[in-house]
């Protein structure tokens, strides 16, 4: 019984995600079909890989993830299949592939599209290469030829002697800020040193807590996440309302941008003291 993720940016106010999982199980009733989310934001590269990586990593070896994000930015006339740590994805090439897998998998196919301009007919034939693959345990990949796709990185944080500058990556329902530092990058740069996460002009977090019980009602905190991203927030508070905090977009290359007179930013820096 094979398992199949989706992650779309479709939503979920109409008829389009359960016909998806209509025409999967019309090719095979016995598919575990599992919602990541339906609320990507089609044009956040960025923070579609971070929600859809660090999700996918959790499932079986196998397991069949769909990406459908940006779908018709393009005319493009083919899907990508590819075979990423075990497991499948599939979805446009438009560069999420990359984005996701942090490189270019090695195993890669395209899926054609000649004929096939609406959602649900493309998604028709994902459905029938999902069953092909599941009946013949592989997929065909010219390893003479690899072919050429879009490809896009992850934002990466950037670094000086004794500073990490991270972007935010995510901000949740909480209102709690994910930025682009992993606990690995944090700790080979700080090396024993003190520290300060300087998330505005001003504003300043100088420890790191396991966990919201460590800080009291109101109080800022920075922590590692499931994922291993650091993480600021305040306890049963705000964090990103309260102190202008905003996703970063490619498109910005400065720490903060104004907007009806209200700073707001996408940056979080690390200062390491000696």
């Amino acid at each position: 019984m094979a398992i199949i993720t989706l992650s779309t940016d479709i939503g979920q106010q109409d008829y389009l995600v359960g016909a998806i999982k209509g025409q999967l199980l019309m090719q095979d009733a016995t598919f575990n079909i599992v919602d990541i989310t339906h609320y990507l934001t089609n044009t956040n590269f960025p923070q579609a890989a971070y929600i859809t990586a660090n999700a996918f990593k959790h499932f079986p070896v196998n397991t069949f993830h769909i990406v459908i994000l940006n779908y018709f930015d393009t005319s493009v006339n083919h899907l990508l299949v590819a075979m990423h740590n075990e497991q499948y994805i599939i979805c446009p090439d438009n560069g999420i592939l990359t984005m996701i897998a942090g490189v270019k998998p090695s195993n890669i196919a395209k899926i054609a599209l000649r004929g096939h301009h609406t959602l649900l007919s493309r998604t028709a034939v994902v459905a029938q290469v999902i069953h092909y693959i599941t009946q013949h345990g592989k997929f065909a990949v010219d390893t003479e030829n690899p072919i050429v796709i879009n490809e896009k990185y992850p934002l990466k944080a950037m670094v000086g002697t004794n500073w990490i500058e991270g972007q935010i990556l995510f901000i949740d329902q909480f209102e709690n800020v994910v930025v682009n530092i992993t606990q690995q990058e944090f700790e080979e740069k700080r090396a024993g040193r003190k520290f300060n996460i300087l998330f505005t002009r001003d504003d300043v977090i100088n420890s790191i807590s396991n966990n919201y019980s460590d800080a009291a009602d109101g109080d800022k905190l920075a922590f590692f996440n499931s994922a291993g991203y650091l993480e600021i927030a305040i306890n049963k508070g705000n964090m990103a309302g309260i102190f202008g905090l905003q996703g970063y977009h490619e498109q910005m290359n400065k720490i903060g941008s104004v907007t009806k007179n209200k700073w707001f930013y996408q940056s979080v820096k690390v200062f390491f003291v000696d």
